[in-house]
């Protein structure tokens, strides 16, 4: 492209190779792993012991609680295929891999846990009108069981909540049949020691409200990750203009900023640097975008007129 005063064309990743966007996040991958297999190994048995207990003590509250289990397992096993999805090589139809199956799975948790929580508030509402009687002790060692499997399970995904979406979906659920779990043991004492049944509807409804408040920031950012919109925590206002206040750069167009994943960000974008490149201008810049914003796939194109850019630009785009 020289014959269009466009000298460099180049597209770079920071150290050379395909792999260092995993970086810290990616470190992770080993614990999660693990937490997904003991997760889902734990809720399983746990949904097991409480629908079969369920069923003997009578208590239509331990089979709710039961079915809500098993849906957080099925969200789990989601999760987990996702991440071991995203870690296969690129190929010639999904040249980034699968990398965004990640965001596919945290909608699916997201939606899911509104979903389970829309059937326990709708049960909740539903005894309102017909107190369901508590099968006292039984419920409340049982429920006590599922404080302690589902903290447990809570706990080995809280590390990496804040650094992927996908795992802040798993913490979720997990902390989620936590505070299920507690709700039905407090309500069972309180029912036990009062004889007030409508405890155990109101109970569940606070619960629920109180999972739809925490979940509803999951859903946002997924849907909005799925839609390729730039990744919270990053301000593309910011990154835009680190990229105009690079050595020579006149001007920037094409600017793109998406998640691949939902650990990984990419970045491309065309400047315009009247007196061309060099690779140190391209590895610093690369390095820069990394360190300052974490954005570890970049590929930049650089021109060296504003009429070279204006004629490559899409319509619209900016």
């Amino acid at each position: 492209m020289t014959g269009h005063a466009d000298r460099s064309v180049r597209a770079l990743r920071d150290g050379g190779g395909h792999e260092h966007g995993h970086s810290g996040n990616a470190q992770a991958s080993f614990g999660f792993g693990r937490a997904f297999a003991v997760g889902i190994g734990l809720n399983v048995a746990f949904v097991i012991v409480e629908a079969v207990y369920g069923f003997l003590s009578n208590s239509l509250a331990l089979v709710a609680d039961a079915g809500h289990n098993l849906s957080d397992v099925l969200g789990l096993a989601v999760a987990w295929a996702a991440a071991i999805l995203g870690k296969r090589a690129p190929k010639p139809r999904y040249t980034y891999g699968m990398k965004s199956s990640s965001i596919l799975a945290a909608l699916f948790n997201a939606v899911i846990l509104l979903v389970a929580m829309g059937a326990i508030a709708w049960e909740a509402v539903r005894r309102f009108g017909e107190p369901a009687p508590v099968a006292g002790t039984t419920v409340m060692v049982v429920a006590g069981i599922g404080i302690l499997i589902n903290g447990i399970s809570a706990w080995l995904f809280a590390s990496g909540r804040e650094g992927d979406l996908n795992v802040k979906g798993a913490f979720l659920h997990m902390a989620a049949d936590a505070a299920v779990s507690a709700g039905v043991v407090v309500a069972g004492l309180l029912i036990a020691l009062t004889g007030w049944r409508w405890l155990d509807p109101v109970t569940s409804l606070l619960i629920a409200a109180a999972v739809v408040w925490s979940t509803w920031g999951l859903l946002r950012d997924s849907v909005r990750m799925s839609l390729a919109a730039v990744p919270p925590g990053i301000d593309p206002d910011a990154v835009r203009a680190h990229l105009r206040g690079l050595e020579d750069v006149t001007a920037v167009h094409d600017y793109h900023v998406w998640p691949m994943s939902t650990t990984e960000v990419a970045l491309t974008s065309h400047l315009v640097r009247p007196d061309g490149t060099d690779d140190a201008f391209l590895i610093r810049a690369a390095r820069e975008l990394r360190g300052r914003f974490g954005i570890v796939h970049v590929t930049l194109q650089v021109e060296t007129s504003e009429t070279t850019a204006c004629a490559l630009a899409p319509d619209g785009v900016v």
